[in-house]
């Protein structure tokens, strides 16, 4: 299970003082790593991050993750639990001046103090390469210990030398028992509600789907039905309370990032799969977040052939419409004929017979089986060609009856070599029917 908070804690003296007016997520936040709950792969007994903050050893950490799963919070465990100096930064708004200046600071509070310091750089990905690589030196001798949080694949966000010198660890959503549990915890903690309000448990239910596995999106919005509640002279947080505090859950997805490719995938895969429920769900999220309708228009029209295939040739044909339709009228219109695709290719019997045939026939010619074009093929049309044979034993399908003859089409290397095996299902049904009777003639003994 993948949770951020355990049950509340003591909240007695000897931890950090907090400051009443911050936002609940920042008093909520955990102080220790016995606070810190799920997330086992990181945390558990043998778990590498517990490993290196019990054993006070010098590391630089990547952070990555969704929004809301305990990046900046286990940054502040990390520096809390290890006694060192903590410094912060946002790559939104410091630059190569200000990493150096933390550097400095460092290196003197090393010498004089003994003491090393934890640098938490938020968003990271938004720093250039000239200032990730500013940090390196620092880095490397153990000036600081970086610890990098960022919502972004670090393997294309970061640069290399900085992840080879770093330990990379993914932080998962949480689940949903567990923003529960950090729910009640925030109602009855010292640090949190004190237990001012209660929450009905069809308001729970919403704040737990509006999270989507976001710890900080919970506590936010527990925060605003709160403070609804009580200016309402209430002290129940009720679903009508909720609902008028909290207007909707913002969709998680930076089209800017790699979840642009993991909704996308997502949503070809539910098409592939034929959950049209489920596919429909991940169209709504691309185009409510702004994703350029271009864009999943040239998925489907790939998928219409990839996925569906001849198991239902107009599906392509719907996803070309689409295509051309939401280039005609644009958005937020466009959204109709590419809801109008996703259900045809949800719904339509699949195959990917096609896909393998290309797949197949690509893979023989990278290997070398190609081969001369048998004679009776080739171009017959120039001076000359006659006499080299070109043509010659060509017979013409439509002098047949049948519209089809025995020949020899490809060369002497594929001769009886399927690449085109149609399923079962929709009208490749038929096709392989009359597929098998085709075959048959043209591989005719004598031909």
């Amino acid at each position: 299970m993948s949770s951020l908070f355990d049950q509340p804690a003591d909240d007695g003296p000897g931890g950090p003082a907090v400051d009443p007016g911050a936002p609940l997520a920042v008093r909520m936040r955990p102080r220790s790593l016995d606070e810190v709950v799920g997330q086992q792969h990181l945390l558990g007994p043998r778990a590498p991050l517990r490993r290196l903050v019990e054993g006070d050893e010098p590391m630089s950490l990547v952070l990555h993750g969704p929004p809301g799963t305990g990046k900046t919070t286990l940054a502040h465990v990390v520096s809390l639990a290890t006694k060192r100096q903590f410094v912060q930064l946002s790559a939104l708004d410091a630059g190569v001046k200000e990493v150096r200046a933390v550097i400095t600071a460092a290196k003197r509070e090393l010498t004089y103090a003994g003491r090393r310091t934890v640098l938490f750089i938020d968003e990271v990905h938004r720093f250039s390469k000239t200032q990730q690589d500013s940090l390196l030196s620092a880095v490397e001798d153990r000036i600081v210990s970086l610890v990098a949080a960022t919502t972004e694949n670090p393997f294309f966000s970061v640069v290399s030398p900085l992840l080879s010198r770093s330990l990379v660890l993914s932080l998962q959503p949480l689940a949903d028992d567990d923003v529960r549990a950090l729910l009640h915890r925030a109602l009855t903690s010292e640090r949190g509600l004190d237990g001012a309000v209660t929450l009905a448990p069809e308001a729970e239910e919403h704040l737990v789907r509006i999270a989507g596995g976001d710890g900080r999106k919970a506590l936010t919005a527990l925060e605003s039905g709160a403070g609804a509640a009580r200016s309402a002279g209430g002290t129940v947080i009720d679903l009508a309370t909720l609902e008028t505090a909290v207007a909707q859950a913002a969709v998680r997805y930076d089209r800017q990032g790699d979840q642009h490719y993991d909704v996308a995938s997502a949503l070809i895969k539910s098409v592939r799969g034929s959950d049209v429920d489920a596919a429909l769900h991940y169209l709504a999220r691309m185009v409510e977040a702004g994703e350029d309708p271009r864009f999943i228009a040239r998925r489907l029209v790939i998928s219409a052939s990839e996925d569906v295939g001849m198991a239902d040739p107009t599906a392509l044909q719907t996803a070309v419409a689409a295509a051309q339709a939401v280039a005609l009228i644009g958005m937020p219109e466009g959204h109709f004929p590419l809801a109008h695709a996703v259900v045809h290719l949800a719904t339509a019997p699949k195959s990917n017979a096609v896909t393998v045939a290309i797949g197949e026939s690509v893979a023989d010619v990278r290997a070398g089986l190609a081969g001369p074009v048998p004679p009776g093929l080739r171009d017959a049309h120039y001076a000359g060609a006659r006499k080299l044979g070109h043509g010659t034993t060509y017979r013409y399908p439509h002098d047949s009856p049948e519209g089809i003859v025995p020949q020899q089409y490809p060369p002497d290397a594929l001769v009886g070599r399927d690449y085109y095996r149609p399923t079962s299902r929709g009208a490749e049904g038929p096709i392989a029917a009359r597929l098998g009777k085709l075959r048959a003639i043209l591989r005719r003994r004598g031909a």
